[in-house]
């Protein structure tokens, strides 16, 4: 990094459509342990206050900072300056609607969530008398690598079958949905299983694992989909063979998600 200084590239505007979208350079004097989240604010109350994008808690607890850096999703506050070049560009995340400049609009993202039902249900049982999922069994450790998520929108920035197929649910509702199917305290197992192997959800998945690469605390969206898929086809056969065995389906039908 050179000692005078570090140019700001940052993408001004509210989207695509805007005619006035554009670059605007900004030029800062880096402080040690300076990150970007520090420079956008150097930058907003020193240089230009019109200058949007977001942010909340600063130690990545939100994840509310999230943005593209030089080309990739980051949390601002979570990524210094050392190592990113004299010239840093910075533009708002893909697949969401831009607010304007670096703030993007979360709804589209929050709506697949309330898609799955990204909340406890639990069963009559579990609600009347509370339950706990033994911490050693396997429940609990196909469950707990993926129940850190803070749904900053990293992982469904980095999908490239959001941008391709905007109905597609993504990686985030999708590893939320995985650790509630997980749970046998939920009632709503079944009904959500078949949400997410609906038309919009893990078979449209082409396992390239950007999300996986892309997510700050380290979850694999792209594993619990692939665990989604396996659950999908074993309940469509199992549904299948009890309805065989039961008359009700024609011995030449395929097993939904086969």
């Amino acid at each position: 990094m050179a000692a005078s200084g570090v140019i700001f590239r940052i993408r001004r505007g509210s989207g695509a459509d805007d005619p006035n979208e554009r670059f605007q350079a900004y030029a800062i004097t880096p402080r040690p342990r300076m990150t970007v989240l520090d420079a956008l604010t150097a930058i907003q109350s020193r240089q230009d206050a019109t200058l949007g994008f977001r942010y909340s808690c600063r130690v990545g607890m939100c994840g509310t900072c999230a943005l593209r850096v030089n080309g990739r999703p980051r949390w601002a506050c979570r990524t210094r300056l050392d190592g990113l070049g004299e010239s840093i560009t910075l533009e708002p995340l893909t697949n969401f609607p831009v607010l304007r400049d670096l703030a993007v609009d979360m709804d589209p993202f929050f709506d697949k969530m309330t898609r799955v039902r990204g909340w406890a249900e639990p069963s009559r049982e579990a609600a009347e008398v509370p339950t706990q999922i033994s911490p050693l069994g396997r429940e609990r450790g196909q469950i707990d690598p993926h129940i850190e998520c803070i749904t900053c929108g990293i992982c469904y920035s980095a999908c490239t079958m959001v941008g391709h197929e905007p109905a597609f649910l993504g990686p985030a509702a999708l590893n939320r949905g995985y650790t509630l199917v997980c749970d046998s305290r939920e009632m709503g197992g079944a009904e959500r299983l078949a949400e997410l192997a609906g038309e919009d959800g893990v078979w449209r998945c082409h396992s390239q694992f950007n999300c996986t690469e892309a997510c700050p605390k380290g979850i694999s969206p792209a594993t619990a989909i692939h665990a989604l898929k396996r659950r999908a086809t074993a309940s469509g056969t199992r549904g299948f063979v009890s309805a065989l065995l039961e008359g009700r389906a024609p011995s030449g039908e395929r097993a939904q998600g086969d």
